[in-house]
């Protein structure tokens, strides 16, 4: 008998991951992939000790695949090292406890809170657009008319980038993605992401010095003049956190509300009851971030021999703890392959735990429960208008790439 293999380069498997994952919590919890060329965590137990051990688990999986990496040999990678290896979700201590602490001085629960009235405005606008594209008759997407531009422009306009630049945002964010994302099947996916972070690093190179010259009211300010009584952040440093809060800030987001519509339109009722009751909004995006979530797992390297779930790991193998796995587990949650918005008790691991805990998680939440409101409101009667969608191909970034809509 064949012994079963994971793989998310399956379209099948990748556009239906649950049932291989309930298979696997079950029979197999860490899981080696000859497919993936790693290990595959999926209980929820050792989904959060892979998130909580930084001492023998190591989030800087970028380094030890550049070293590997024939382009990064011959400096057709450059940018792509030179500026994410800054991202502080690729470091472990002490580097990552250096820069989250001078991020966090640009990014507090006031700020966040106080973005509250520009999220409802851009709701409110994007869904006047949408209504305006069904009244001429336009085909409406979910994804491209309202999922996306929401986060896209929230974040642009906390960084104090202009809106306008919002389509060549898209396309080097794209770019990184196939790289950041872990694409199973895209062609060149390492030069391509090449172009994406060397174009835009240089576009933030220019606003960097500008803010440096004259500061504003916008965040890229915030991280020239972040600086503690030990350190600041150089200009590397600057550039590379903007790629990350513009990329991370949007693309999983983007993920959230189209991933929690899609199951919110399929399951029809959750949908009315959102309707009759705005007071459920934060409950929902909860479940929304539980059910099927925007981050599907944790990427981390073996920094030394463990063992885990039974099984020996040992240094330099890859792992994936996929946190879409642990939060269907039915250890972890009662009647855990339901999808309900009223869900009381809900300890999802979609934003991480420990160290690495989603610094941008209540933007998210924010940005989730407006959006889950606005729409319940004004939209109660949209519904989906094609067949089943297409998933974005990413072991990390999970998400759809279109949902046709229609409105009444």
């Amino acid at each position: 008998m064949t012994a079963y293999v994971f793989d998310l380069g399956d379209p099948a498997t990748n556009a239906d991951p649950f049932p291989a994952f309930a298979r696997l919590r079950a029979t197999d919890p860490v899981h080696w992939s000859p497919a993936m060329k790693a290990w595959i965590v999926t209980r929820y137990a050792d989904v959060r000790q892979v998130a909580l051990n930084n001492r023998e688990i190591s989030a800087d999986r970028l380094t030890p695949f550049f070293r590997a990496n024939p382009e990064y040999k011959s400096g057709a990678i450059d940018s792509l090292v030179r500026y994410l290896n800054h991202w502080m979700v690729f470091r472990d201590p002490p580097d990552h406890t250096r820069l989250r602490r001078l991020f966090t001085k640009a990014f507090t629960p006031t700020a966040v809170a106080n973005l509250a009235p520009n999220v409802e405005s851009i709701v409110a606008e994007l869904i006047d657009g949408m209504e305006a594209k069904a009244r001429r008759g336009e085909p409406v997407d979910f994804i491209a008319d309202f999922a996306y531009p929401l986060p896209a422009s929230v974040i642009m306009d906390l960084l104090g980038v202009p809106r306008t630049d919002l389509a060549r945002v898209k396309v080097w964010s794209d770019e990184i993605a196939l790289f950041i994302g872990t694409a199973q099947v895209a062609g060149n996916k390492y030069l391509r992401a090449e172009q994406g972070a060397k174009a835009m690093a240089a576009y933030f190179r220019a606003l960097v010095e500008a803010r440096t010259a004259a500061p504003a009211a916008d965040m890229i300010s915030q991280l020239v003049l972040a600086r503690d009584d030990r350190d600041a952040l150089s200009t590397d440093e600057i550039i590379g956190t903007c790629i990350l809060l513009l990329f991370a800030g949007h693309e999983t987001t983007t993920n959230l509300i189209g991933n929690g519509f899609l199951y919110s339109m399929k399951h029809r009722d959750q949908w009315e009851r959102l309707a009759a009751d705005p007071s459920l909004a934060g409950r929902a995006v909860e479940e929304w971030l539980r059910y099927d979530g925007p981050s599907g797992a944790l990427a981390r390297i073996a920094a030394a021999d463990l063992e885990l779930g039974g099984r020996t790991i040992r240094a330099g193998q890859r792992v994936f703890a996929f946190a879409n796995a642990a939060n269907r587990d039915p250890e972890a949650f009662a009647d855990a392959e339901r999808f309900d918005i009223g869900r009381e008790t809900n300890p999802h691991l979609t934003f991480g735990h420990g160290i690495h805990f989603c610094l941008g998680a209540p933007l998210a939440r924010l940005e989730g429960i407006i959006a889950a409101r606005r729409l319940t409101e004004r939209l109660p009667s949209i519904r989906l208008a094609g067949g089943p969608p297409e998933w974005h191909d990413s072991l990390i970034l999970r998400g759809v790439k279109a949902l046709p809509v229609k409105i009444a």
